[in-house]
């Protein structure tokens, strides 16, 4: 797939204020610092389409962003993040939860988990409740630049071992760099063919 546009639409909280229409939609969600908005700009080709920060945590909004005028690419609040007080990490559950749950336009969510870390019981929590509701997603490995290939591999297959032991089949999955744009095709591959299946039932 080739990025011809980006450009950003809305930002809100509330899922009835997103974008009207059936454009499919898909979403980026992950911990706190697991590199989303590197992700997603080196996705769109577009450095400062979602905005990076030091200080984790900073994205509390459901952003659009509109990808050749035929997809909308959402940036989700990340989850997990310790310095937030309880009642703003209540807010942003609650944002997550709604818009994951109610949004009939979310084609895939696709979770980001940070390649270098052993598997985090947040993201599995995490992994398991999106099962249990029967949400469709795929699993992004980030930081893939940051290990050897030997441990990349390892730890990948470390943490779908994991997942193998709970789910009869597992989800999609893609190992990304946002560095090198490794994943890049691969990830917008699968976007392009979600799009493709979608547009063929509605013929």
């Amino acid at each position: 797939m080739n990025i011809k546009s980006a450009e950003f639409v809305i930002s809100n909280t509330d899922v009835t204020k997103c974008p009207q229409g059936m454009l499919p939609e898909y979403a980026f969600i992950g911990r706190s610092n697991v590199g989303k908005s590197s992700l997603i700009n080196m996705l769109t080709q577009r450095k400062g389409l979602a905005m990076t920060s030091s200080t984790p945590g900073k994205t509390l909004l459901i952003n659009h962003f509109l990808i050749n005028k035929e997809w909308y690419l959402v940036d989700l609040p990340g989850y997990g993040y310790a310095q937030r007080s309880a009642k703003t990490q209540a807010q942003i559950d609650r944002i997550i939860r709604s818009y994951v749950l109610q949004r009939e336009q979310m084609a895939c969510l696709f979770v980001l988990i940070d390649s270098r870390h052993a598997p985090q019981a947040i993201d599995l929590h995490f992994i398991e409740w999106l099962g249990e509701n029967g949400v469709p997603f795929a699993l992004v490995f980030t930081k893939a630049d940051k290990l050897g290939v030997n441990v990349l591999k390892a730890n990948v297959k470390a943490y779908l071992d994991q997942l193998e032991e709970q789910w009869e089949e597992l989800p999609p999955h893609f190992v990304t760099s946002s560095e090198r744009a490794m994943g890049r095709d691969e990830l917008l591959n699968y976007i392009e063919s979600i799009n493709r299946s979608i547009a063929g039932e509605g013929n």
